[in-house]
Formats: structure tokens, C-alpha cells, sequence
């Protein structure tokens, strides 16, 4: 059995991100929609955060408020216009190469080919990733069989379900045994037991030390799993801070519009 991590005697920061900018060009219709006069979207405005060692770190906002592009900087795949993030001491801007063998990103935005099996993709981004034969086929077997894959291993993916296809989808993002874990939104449109099993899954990364930085608009799941919050509200830190102590007087959905109304002059 693996050991539990403890968190408090563990208070390293695995993430740290400071600062981090990100401006796009719009196109003419983005533009008249936003109603902007520059043509420019600030979709992150000097946001700064740390997660901590076996910690899973909630990231809370409306759409457009810029978690989706805080994430894609956090993972190097795209560069922010001013600020930095390390990822376990490595500069996502100097060393994205050091900092992505350090993360695992899973998205429903990145979706794995569908026309080949579980099995190819699984070896394909183990070898991406330098994981040794042995290492591979141990945690192909360890994932395969916690999350059902194993009887679908040669199936190919076009042909799974889409609570399957999201199984392989975490059981690939996590094939090099990341220290950093990234999760859009990784309970989206699953039936209820597969849900479980990813939250369930989730629990056991942290306890095994793993930092997990959670994206999703679910606020139950958040108070259910998460140690620490951050709410981005047009691309800002709006709050951020302990789950239970933020949940104390009111459920977490409530101090969420209360805060948005706030922001927003009381205006939606």
C-alpha cells in the first residue's frame, strides 16, 4: 500500500506562476462582439498563484475569464506575453522541455487519435517521453486495469464509449508518472460512475504526493476534493484560499456569485 502523503509537513510549492500575461489579437468578428476599439482580448492580466506539493488546486471562473488560457500556458503550450511559471523549479518560458517532462495535461480539447487502440497510444507517448519498456508495461497494467481499459486495449478508440475514451485519455496523460497534473475539466459529461472513479482516482494522486491543479465549473467537486481555491474573474486572482475556511458560513456556489456580483457592479 502506498503510503499517504501528508500535506502539511510536505509545503513545498510544485507550481509557482507569477505574473503570468496573455493578450490575443481578435478577429473582425471577435471584435465587434467584445465591442473592443484596440482589436486586443486580455484574456490573463498578471495572475500569480502556487500549488503546493500533494495538493489539488481548484481553478474556479465563469467562461471567458481565462482558466483555458491559464492552463495552456501552464502546460508550454503556448508562451505568456510577460510572467513566468515554474513547474518542480523549471521555467515553463526557459525550460518548457525540463517543465513538460514534469507535468501531465489532460483536456478535452486534446483528444487522442481515434483510429488507433488504447495499447498504440499508450506505448506511442511512453516512448514520447523516454518511459522504459519495464516502467511502460507496469503502468499500462496498473491504469488499464484500475479505470477497465484492458479488455478495450486493442479496441480502437473511435469505438469506445465516451466515458472510456476519457479513461484512456488520463491513463495516457499520466504515463511518464508526472509529479504535476493538470485536469480540465475531467469529470465533463461522464455518467455518474465513471465520475466516481475519477474523483476517487484523483484523491489517491494526491495522496501519493502528487500535485493536481483541477479546472472545472463544478462547484460540488470542488469542495469534495480540492485543499485551496483560486477564483479568476477577467483573467485576475479574484480570491483564492483554504476550501473549508472559505465554505464555513455559506456553500462554495454561493461565496462564488456573491463575489461575481461584486465584481461586476451587481450586474450578470
Amino acid at each position: 500500500m502506498d503510503e499517504v502523503f501528508d500535506l502539511e509537513e510536505n509545503a513545498e510549492n510544485v507550481l509557482v506562476a507569477r505574473d503570468l500575461k496573455k493578450t490575443f489579437k481578435l478577429s473582425r468578428k471577435q471584435k465587434k462582439l467584445e465591442k473592443s476599439v484596440t482589436g486586443l482580448k486580455t484574456a490573463v492580466d498578471g495572475l500569480s498563484f502556487a500549488a503546493r506539493r500533494g495538493e489539488i488546486y481548484g481553478l474556479l471562473g465563469p467562461n471567458g475569464a481565462g482558466k483555458t488560457t491559464t492552463l495552456r500556458m501552464l502546460a508550454t503550450l503556448i508562451k505568456p506575453d510577460e510572467g513566468d511559471a515554474e513547474v518542480n523549479g523549471y521555467s515553463v518560458l526557459k525550460e518548457p522541455d525540463k517543465a513538460r517532462s514534469k507535468l501531465g495535461f489532460l483536456t478535452s480539447e486534446l483528444k487522442p487519435d481515434e483510429f488507433f487502440t488504447p495499447n498504440y497510444m499508450f506505448d506511442f507517448f511512453s516512448a514520447l517521453h523516454g518511459v522504459s519498456e519495464a516502467d511502460r508495461e507496469k503502468r499500462k497494467l496498473d491504469l488499464f486495469t484500475r479505470f477497465g481499459i484492458g479488455e478495450f486495449a486493442e479496441t480502437k478508440i473511435a469505438d469506445l464509449s465516451t466515458g472510456m475514451k476519457q479513461k484512456v485519455s488520463i491513463a495516457i496523460s499520466l504515463v511518464h508518472d508526472p509529479e504535476f497534473i493538470i485536469f480540465d475539466e475531467p469529470t465533463n459529461g461522464l455518467d455518474v460512475l465513471t465520475a466516481k472513479a475519477v474523483t476517487d482516482f484523483l484523491l489517491e494522486l494526491k495522496q501519493r504526493g502528487k500535485t493536481i491543479l483541477l479546472s472545472t465549473h463544478i462547484f460540488s467537486l470542488v469542495e469534495k476534493i480540492c485543499d485551496r481555491v483560486g477564483v479568476i474573474i477577467d483573467g485576475k486572482m479574484s480570491l483564492e484560499g483554504n476550501v473549508k475556511e472559505l465554505t464555513k458560513e455559506k456553500n462554495l456556489e454561493e461565496v462564488f456569485f456573491d463575489l461575481y456580483a461584486a465584481r461586476k457592479g451587481g450586474k450578470e
